[in-house]
């Protein structure tokens, strides 16, 4: 069996009504069509090798063969790679919507994992916003009542965000991406999403698009707001972007110094390259990372470096 190494990592591509084609020009995807792209699924099943001996296949056919050696022991490789990593571009608002938790995606899908998702702005034009929830006090009822009249956005909550911040959607967190922005993703490997509301528009079919009202009122969450977290400031070496149960995601900015980082053999690490030239080196060899690409880490890896000058994402389970 081939042995594993760094994987760097050729997306799979999402036409969606609300994207553009900034995936392209800024982080050098190839569009294969003339149509919005909103979303460049980095690591998921469906990603592919872009090199060496294992180039072509996908994740979800290595996880089949390679097992915890890819994913590490704490995770099932039956129910495929635990976390999917995206790259967003937003030219319009997406649709309202909210997630289940893993108890009621089981329970309302049938399905093994719910969706707890962050967001890490990487580009944000002047006047982009998002929703991170409803008006405190508004109930079920109020919020049925606004989706069947039309009404929603007088009960939306809407943050002003700039380059850097950070929003955590825990399950049951009613949220929504506004135009103008580009997007860093880290997410359960979960595709459940109940859309509440959207904006009165049509897909790309000219259809009204579905809504998932009844499931999206059950898990809703109506009590709390989050909080944004902003880094923009922050130019340390090391900066925790986000940290859940889930998953965890740190940001190296890196000059002349090395990162020695190691996966302990229990979990992977996923990086993706967002500045500069990155470099990572393992057993003797080495993987360059322009801005844009991401590239695995198998959790069975264990030491390597990582060095720029750039500016790195690296996302991992939070298993600790």
């Amino acid at each position: 069996m081939t042995p594993l190494y760094p994987l760097r990592l050729n997306p799979a591509l999402h036409v969606r009504v609300w994207g553009g084609r900034r995936l392209q020009t800024v982080f050098h995807k190839a569009l294969p069509t003339d149509e919005p792209y909103g979303e460049s699924w980095e690591m998921h099943d469906t990603a592919t090798v872009a090199d060496g001996p294992l180039a072509g296949q996908t994740l979800g056919a290595l996880l089949a063969t390679y097992g915890h050696d890819l994913i590490g022991p704490d995770s099932d490789p039956a129910l495929g790679f635990p976390l999917l990593l995206k790259l967003m571009d937003s030219r319009d608002w997406l649709s309202v919507q909210v997630h289940p938790n893993d108890d009621q995606a089981g329970e309302l899908e049938g399905e093994p994992r719910g969706k707890t998702e962050a967001w890490i702005v990487l580009d944000a034009q002047p006047g982009a916003r998002l929703v991170i929830g409803v008006r405190p006090g508004t109930s079920r009822s109020d919020l049925a009542e606004a989706i069947r009249q039309n009404t929603l956005e007088r009960l939306l909550v809407y943050a002003n965000i700039t380059a850097g911040d950070v929003l955590l959607n825990t399950a049951g967190a009613i949220h929504a991406l506004g135009p103008g922005l580009l997007i860093y993703e880290i997410q359960q490997s979960s595709d459940t999403t109940y859309r509440l509301y959207d904006w009165g528009r049509r897909g790309l079919d000219g259809e009204p698009r579905d809504l998932h009202i009844e499931k999206g009122l059950a898990v809703a969450n109506l009590d709390t707001l989050p909080e944004i977290k902003r880094t923009a400031r922050d130019d340390s070496p090391l900066v925790e972007m986000v940290r859940c149960p889930y998953f965890t995601t740190v940001q190296h900015r890196l000059s002349g110094e090395t990162a020695a980082l190691d996966t302990g053999g229990r979990r992977f690490h996923v990086l993706t390259a967002l500045e500069g030239q990155a470099a990572i080196t393992w057993g003797g060899q080495q993987t360059v990372m322009p801005p844009g690409q991401s590239v695995l880490i198998p959790a069975c890896l264990g030491e390597y470096t990582l060095s720029g000058p750039a500016r790195v994402l690296r996302s991992f389970q939070t298993l600790d």
